[in-house]
């Protein structure tokens, strides 16, 4: 991986961090008693009017959350109101055909075991090319933006950029839940997502970053200059509980805002 910053083909950020609101929880919370409410499009609209730059949604194996119906509803809605559409799946067959239905914005390619609770980590793309190829090919063809949501490790950027995706989601997982323990290996997490989106963005992918993102943990990592957009769902829904989803994202967007002014002071 050549880190010669003067010779590298590397992506400008655009100069507004994007803010893509997830709301499978929104699905959580109505399929625990098998109601059609909350509606999952209706928290897309709010989300979408507080500020949000884009909706995410992740159509598990399992159907735990999102349906098949909710992705019918979100591709439609956020067509209709001109914001992106962020398909988060697995890498299968059935997947890749929604996907080629859908024709989302984006499509981020995630791990998915069906005993997890939620994402545990990265894809490991360098140990799966031959597998992620032809996903990331034929979305592309159709298309698609191909996003890989993979650790800030230099071995699996590099091998998101030799397979084709022209972006990668680096996962916040690890350094968001040192912050919140308060574990000393916070600094070094935060460094190795720092490392990690100047090594992708030097390669010519487009950095975003996810998972765990809080009020507390948003700061530094929309600090990040090559970071050009932050995916935030499941604390975003659990604050929305206390304060309402309108408030809740207006303040985490102005919380990454005020991040990336004082960054480029």
């Amino acid at each position: 991986m050549s880190l010669d910053r003067a010779a590298s083909p590397r992506v400008v950020r655009p100069p507004r961090l994007r803010l893509g609101v997830n709301i499978d929880h929104v699905a959580t919370i109505r399929n625990a008693r098998g109601e059609g409410y909350p509606d999952p499009a209706r928290a897309a609209e709010i989300a979408m009017a507080a500020g949000a730059d884009g909706i995410t949604a992740h159509l598990r194996e399992d159907r735990r959350h999102i349906s098949d119906a909710d992705i019918d509803a979100l591709a439609q809605l956020t067509r209709r109101r001109g914001k992106p559409l962020n398909l988060e799946m697995a890498v299968t067959p059935e997947m890749e055909a929604i996907a080629l239905a859908h024709l989302p914005h984006a499509a981020c390619l995630v791990p998915e075991r069906r005993e997890e609770v939620t994402t545990e980590g990265g894809l490991d793309v360098a140990g799966q090319h031959n597998r992620l190829a032809p996903c990331v090919d034929a979305l592309r063809a159709a298309g698609v933006r191909v996003s890989l949501f993979i650790e800030p490790d230099p071995l699996q950027i590099l091998a998101a950029a030799k397979v084709g995706a022209q972006v990668v989601e680096l996962h916040t997982g690890a350094y968001c839940l040192a912050v919140r323990e308060r574990r000393a290996s916070a600094p070094d997490l935060l460094e190795a997502l720092k490392r990690g989106a100047w090594e992708a963005a030097d390669l010519g992918l487009e950095v975003h970053a996810g998972h765990g993102i809080d009020f507390e943990t948003v700061g530094p990592i929309a600090a990040i200059p090559e970071v050009a957009e932050l995916n935030i769902g499941h604390f975003l829904i659990g604050e929305a509980i206390f304060t309402g989803l309108d408030p809740a994202i207006r303040r985490m967007r102005a919380l990454m805002d005020a991040a990336r002014d004082e960054a480029a002071a």
